[in-house]
């Protein structure tokens, strides 16, 4: 999901974890892996600027960029000119600070992040229905609840699957908890805040909840009987982000056959999905 950035999802609701401190440096570029052959490193530049100013909304002063980048201040000075001179980054009326201008969510919007991303999705669904023998479905945190984004059924004749554009719960559901247990503390509180019951949703106390998620945060993933349906084991794998954030969740409704066909068992399935949602993290 390289092509796909952080701040684009945030646009529907997701946010980048936030970085304490100007301590960017300690994170900045590939410029210095020893393994990346193909370096450009006024690009790196430029991009680390845009990544570092992403994280502080009211701007900073050239002389907290230089700090925080463990830069020269004359390169950082003619990379913020080149950034200001097309658009990227605006300075302050004083002169002093330099924040985002609105040019990449402009950019952003002309190919929306959520067609990209299920269009990227697509691919490795399809690929893990081939191999599984199973349905999946890529969720997406909405106001609340989770919207399914798409959905791939079993290529066999036996299948389950939601439709496209439903909303489930975000607390009664493996998605919902995939989603929920890789949050920060305070993003997770928002969430819930947020949450309006669905039709059919299965109430979790607060300790319950926070006991289900500490097991998917330990785990990595949520597998278990569906709440929604008998028979249905689902396993659910988040799609994290550069901060270890889930941005999406990919669900299998795993179907047990019990004729004499003999497909992939649940461990196998799981980690069809857990390779699918790999190939879609930033992690």
């Amino acid at each position: 999901m390289n092509n796909l950035s952080i701040s684009e999802l945030g646009c529907y609701g997701f946010s980048a974890p936030p970085h304490p401190g100007l301590t960017r440096a300690a994170t900045v570029t590939t410029a210095n892996d020893p393994h990346d052959r193909y370096r450009a490193p006024a690009l790196d530049k430029g991009l680390d600027i845009l990544e570092l100013l992403s994280e502080q909304p009211q701007g900073l002063t050239r002389g907290e960029i230089v700090k925080a980048m463990g830069r020269s201040p004359g390169e950082i000075y003619r990379m913020l000119e080149r950034l200001v001179q097309r658009d990227y980054v605006a300075r302050s009326a004083e002169g002093d600070r330099y924040a985002l201008s609105l040019k990449l969510f402009v950019l952003a919007h002309r190919h929306p992040p959520l067609d990209r991303l299920v269009a990227r999705a697509l691919p490795a669904m399809e690929a893990f229905a081939r191999g599984a023998e199973q349905s999946c479905h890529l969720g997406f945190y909405d106001r609340g609840n989770i919207t399914i984004l798409a959905q791939v059924n079993s290529p066999g004749k036996i299948s389950f699957s939601i439709r496209r554009g439903s909303r489930v719960s975000l607390v009664d559901t493996g998605s919902g908890h995939a989603l929920l247990a890789f949050q920060s503390a305070a993003r997770r509180a928002e969430m819930l805040a947020a949450h309006e019951v669905v039709e059919g949703e299965v109430p979790f106390d607060e300790a319950e909840l926070d006991a289900t998620l500490d097991k998917v945060r330990r785990l990595g993933h949520w597998q278990g009987d569906s709440l929604q349906s008998y028979g249905i084991v689902d396993i659910s794998i988040p799609v994290l982000g550069t901060g270890g954030s889930a941005l999406a969740v990919l669900t299998c409704p795993f179907i047990r056959r019990i004729d004499r066909h003999v497909g992939p068992g649940l461990d196998a399935t799981r980690a069809l999905l857990q390779q699918a949602a790999r190939s879609l993290s930033f992690d």
